[in-house]
């Protein structure tokens, strides 16, 4: 495995998470290559030790290990497919944010070219890069993640999710679906008790416990979907579509908005119509799992 002090890396693309990037790897003692197509987006960074190279062709030469992280794979494609480009023999990640379709396309796009491949998706703020706090999920070839696990280790806490180059896109998706659930959760009921004159403060360390209640069932409601079994251990379907009815009702009452509450009731009432009202509420995911056009 390479030594992580003396790793040469390269970082394409200067936005702020890529100056958080090559800000981490320079602190961990890396010797750092920038390209950027704003050249005096580097200039903290060449202050800090990076060197600035002219083209995207020099900055792929310089390290043992370039990392791209640009606006979208089209910016991608536009820079590292130029003529003047050459990627082989390049071990290439990147942070890239996009699907899971665009991180397999782009995964045989470099392997034709000669690269090695790895795809990766950043679940961290800027600030947060170089911290315990930063996850930074990677998909693709095993033995490259191993190869160089240490020195990505500079960037925060790396983990390898497995061959499929699309896993970590789809992860990053999964986690914005959690995230924004969540958040939309909190909003309806901050929306529903500010019409009592209860502020958001106060109401959030108590959604903070439900939240984090709720976050306990998930292993458990994990093993009934993976087995296909939901046995109502707590509360049947048809149970919770009345609550969700409640909700509506009072949500509408107040003056707030219902639509997130009545789509919740409708993909309920599919599964009960289907004949799911007797299980427990992670039968869902059929519905979850279903594509619909209607």
């Amino acid at each position: 495995m390479n030594n992580s002090t003396e790793t040469p890396v390269t970082i394409i693309g200067l936005g702020l998470m890529g100056q958080a990037l090559a800000g981490a790897f320079l602190k961990a003692g890396h010797p750092t290559t920038v390209w950027n197509r704003t050249s005096s987006k580097a200039d903290q960074l060449m202050a800090e030790g990076a060197r600035l190279v002219p083209t995207v062709g020099d900055a792929l030469k310089a390290g043992s290990l370039t990392i791209i992280c640009v606006t979208d794979y089209p910016a991608l494609y536009e820079l590292l497919g130029a003529n003047d480009v050459e990627l082989g023999g390049t071990m290439l990640i990147n942070l890239t944010s996009g699907s899971s379709a665009q991180a397999r396309e782009t995964a045989r796009w470099a392997e034709q070219r000669g690269a090695r491949y790895l795809d990766g998706a950043i679940m961290a703020i800027p600030s947060a890069i170089g911290t315990a706090d930063a996850v930074i999920l990677h998909s693709g070839p095993q033995t490259d993640f191993e190869a160089h696990e240490s020195t990505l280790g500079a960037l925060g806490t790396v983990a390898y999710l497995g061959a499929d180059h699309g896993l970590a896109s789809l992860y990053d998706m999964a986690g914005l679906a959690m995230m924004w659930s969540v958040l939309n959760a909190w909003l309806q009921g901050t929306a529903m008790l500010r019409t009592a004159g209860v502020d958001a403060a106060t109401y959030a360390p108590f959604a903070r416990q439900i939240a984090t209640g709720v976050a306990e069932w998930l292993p458990g409601y994990a093993e009934q979907i993976d087995s296909g079994s939901f046995p109502a251990e707590v509360s049947a379907l048809e149970t919770d579509a009345r609550a969700m009815e409640h909700l509506i009702e009072e949500s509408e009452a107040v003056g707030v908005n219902a639509e997130l509450p009545k789509l919740l009731k409708t993909m309920a009432d599919r599964a009960i119509a289907a004949g799911h009202g007797g299980e427990q509420y992670p039968v869902l995911i059929e519905e979850f799992g279903r594509l619909r056009n209607d």
